[in-house]
This record gives C-alpha cells, structure tokens and sequence, in this order.
C-alpha cells in the first residue's frame, strides 16, 4: 500500500436491503476528492451483519468501480472462523481487489501465536499475489495479535507488510516499528491518533484508514499530504478543523431511564451514518442490533457538525456539491433526523 488516506467505506442501506446504487455514488465522491483507496466491507461497513452473498456484493461493487478509477480496493475478509475467512479472501481476489484486511477474531479469543498461525498465515500462504493487512483492535475484537507475531509474519511473507493500527497504544505501535523495521507500513486505525502516529519519529506511519473520510475525504486527504510533505502547521489546521467529526467515533450520554440513568454509547458506525442521513448523503441506518440515537445522541452529532459548517465550512462542501444538498438547512431542519432517534427509551 501507497502513503496516503484510505476509507473505510459504510455500506447504505434501504430499509434493511443495500443500497446498490447509493454505494456506487459513495465511491464515485471518494474517488472525486482524490482518496488513495478504499475499504470495502470492513467492520465499519457492518461486515459482523451482512450475509455472505451480501459482503460478496458489496466487494464486487467497489472493486469493479475503483478498478475503473485506478483506485487501490481492499476487502474486509475477516472473520473469528479461519475458513470463513479463507473463502471471502477467495471472492475477493476474483473479484479483483488489491489487498485483504484481516481483522483479530473476535469472541473466541485466540492468543496472538494462533491468530498468526492459525488465521493469517493460511490466507496469506492462500494468495501470495494480494497484500494481506491485519488489523489490530483489541477494545472490540477481545484479541490481539501482537507487534512480535507481525514482525514475524513480515520475515516469513512478502505480501503481510502493512498493518491496520487501532490499540490506542502509542507504546505497541512504537513496539511495531522496533519489531519490524522502517520498512514495515503502519496505518493508524484511529483518525484523531493520524497525526500523531505519522509525525512521532518512533511510529511513522504511513497514513490512515479513516472512518471520518466517509464524510469529508478532501479534508483527511489533504492532511494526510500535508503531514507527508512536512507541512506540520497546515496539517495541524486540518486536523482543528476536522476534530469535532473525529470524536464522533463514540458518543456517549447518559439517559434517564424508569428504573435510573444508564450511560448509553453509540459506537461507530452509528455517529457517523445517522449524520451522513443527516447531510442527505446515501446511508441508510444501520443493521440490528445496531439501530438510533437517543436525542442526547444526536444533540452531540449536530453540535460536532454545525460547530464544523460555522468554522469550517470547506469540510463539508464537496459533500453538499457531490449530493447537491443544502448543509445548513439540513443541519437545522428536524425532519432531517426524525427518523434517526429513539421516541422513547
């Protein structure tokens, strides 16, 4: 993989059915802002709710529009079930992508030794001709294959050479660059770490699969260049302007309740999908058991937004340009979230 910014795509939805043609509008304004490439159906597109005939959709979509484009495509092929895995990574390479992510198994809690031999390794012995990414996120998967067992993968495979980084750990991604060399590529999994983990001489990473670029891919690609060319004190302006969206990977409140208050987290991707509906882009809701917001919730989200459209309003205008919607009015008009919030809880 390229230095550059790479989106982790959502999938839309209508109803409960994907929304073929919303996809493919999704992808073209990626391409359109310049991303690097794109992640289809990883765990931000609710890969854990799509059947197999549906991830398998999906990844022919993209595909077949970013290989027009000349765009890289990965797919999420993960899964805690190695031949699961094994068969996604098949369709996925005659569907013609140019890289596999691998995200930890998740529930049965492999050590980092079995994830490497019993999970990556058979893929990457599989398809020696498609770069293979783990991808590393121990607060959702439970598991972890560590810097050590990624070094060693690096040693034994040429096409294991990159690594998606979402510990949350400065120390383990640092430990990653000591275990595997300069060479080695380390993207952040976390866009409000990109910074950071780019410009610390001990990670220099490589750039970001973001989550925020599903919304404003001009403004993360052009502080991912800015980083890259050195241009510290324009990136740092980008990422001030891009920082309410960041903290939107989870939103947390706390919601009064007949038997109490309870702390409630909307975790990605609902943030970021319940405001792409929102702004009037293809989205769609998300899948059970994912489902609203609370109205504390959405509170949050058109805070982080509207603070965004009044300080920065180059953020969101190639998405109101690309969908031909108007950002302010939606941002204050309560029909645009309606159907977007729990009525009672």
């Amino acid at each position: 993989m390229d230095q550059g910014c790479y989106t982790a795509l959502v999938t839309p939805f209508s109803g409960d059915v994907i929304d073929v043609e919303g996809l493919g509008r999704l992808v073209d304004f990626q391409i359109e802002c310049g991303i690097t490439g794109i992640l289809a159906v990883g765990t931000t597109g609710e890969s854990p709710t799509h059947s197999w005939d549906e991830h398998n959709q999906v990844t022919e979509e993209v595909a077949k529009k970013t290989r027009k484009a000349g765009c890289f495509c990965i797919a999420g092929t993960g899964s805690n079930n190695t031949r699961e895995a094994l068969a996604a990574s098949a369709h996925a390479v005659e569907a013609g992508v140019d890289a596999v992510l691998l995200v930890d198994p998740y529930y049965n809690g492999p050590s980092s030794l079995e994830i490497r031999k019993e999970y990556i390794e058979p893929v990457a012995k599989a398809f020696p001709g498609v770069e293979v990414i783990p991808y590393v996120i121990p607060g959702r998967t439970g598991a972890q294959l560590l810097p050590e067992d990624l070094a060693i993968l690096y040693q034994e495979f040429e096409n294991v050479k990159t690594v998606k980084e979402a510990t949350g750990s400065l120390d383990n991604m640092k430990r990653t660059r000591a275990c595997c060399g300069p060479d080695y590529a380390i993207f952040s999994g976390d866009d409000s770490l990109t910074f950071e983990m780019m410009t610390n001489a001990q990670i220099k990473a490589s750039g970001v699969i973001s989550v925020t670029s599903n919304i404003a891919p001009a403004a993360v690609v052009e502080m991912v260049k800015n980083i890259s060319a050195g241009n510290l004190d324009e990136a740092q302006n980008n990422m001030k302007a891009l920082e309410p969206l960041f903290n939107l990977v989870t939103v947390s409140t706390t919601e009064r309740t007949s038997c109490g208050e309870v702390v409630c987290r909307a975790r990605n991707p609902l943030a970021f999908k319940t405001l792409m509906a929102i702004l009037g882009m293809p989205s769609g809701g998300c899948r059970q058991p994912l489902g609203k917001m609370t109205q504390n919730g959405i509170n949050v989200v058109l805070e982080a937004a509207r603070s965004v459209q009044a300080n920065n309003p180059e953020v969101f205008a190639p998405a109101a340009r690309f969908f031909e919607v108007d950002i302010e009015e939606r941002l204050n008009n309560p029909a645009s979230w309606k159907d977007f919030v729990y009525d009672k809880y």
